[in-house]
C-alpha cells in the first residue's frame, strides 16, 4: 500500500449517501464511540461499580460528564442503574446483557490501540517533522 493509497477496499454500505441517509450506524457509533462511554464500559466490564468508583477509575472525567455519559448509556439499553432504598441513597451501575455484548469489541480496540500506539506516535512526529506549523492535537 502507498503513502497516497485512500481506496476503501471492503464492501461498506454507503452510509450518508442520498439512497441511505441514515442507516443507523451514526447514531450508535456517537455512544459507543465516544471516549467516556468506552472507558464507562470499560470499568463496567468487570463488574457493578458506584459512580464514586467509576470516577475514581476514570482518569480526567468531570462528574457532570460522568454523569452525563451514565444516563446515556442506561438511556440507550446498556447501563443499567440500581438505587436502593438506604439513607444516603446508594446508587449502582452494571452493564446490562446488550452492554456485555459490546465489551469484547472494546477490549479490540483497546488491543488494537495498544499495539499500534508506536506506530501512530512515529507516524505523527513524521507528519509534524514534515508539516512545520500544520501541528493536529
Amino acid at each position: 500500500m502507498s503513502l497516497t493509497h485512500t481506496e476503501v477496499t471492503a464492501d461498506l454500505e454507503p452510509c450518508g449517501k442520498a439512497e441511505h441517509p441514515d442507516c443507523g450506524i451514526r447514531d450508535v457509533l456517537d455512544r459507543v464511540g465516544d471516549k467516556w462511554s468506552v472507558l464507562v464500559v470499560v470499568e463496567l466490564a468487570s463488574g457493578t461499580r458506584r459512580f464514586r468508583e467509576l470516577q475514581r477509575a476514570i482518569d480526567g472525567i468531570s462528574q457532570r460528564m460522568l454523569t452525563l455519559t451514565l444516563r446515556r448509556l442506561e438511556r440507550d439499553g446498556l447501563v443499567e442503574r440500581t438505587v436502593y432504598p438506604v439513607v444516603p441513597p446508594q446508587v449502582t451501575y452494571a452493564l446490562t446483557e446488550s452492554g456485555k455484548s459490546l465489551t469484547h469489541l472494546v477490549k479490540a480496540l483497546a488491543d488494537w490501540s495498544i499495539e499500534q500506539r508506536p506506530a501512530i506516535a512515529s507516524s505523527r512526529q513524521n507528519y509534524d517533522a514534515a508539516n512545520p506549523g500544520h501541528t493536529i492535537r
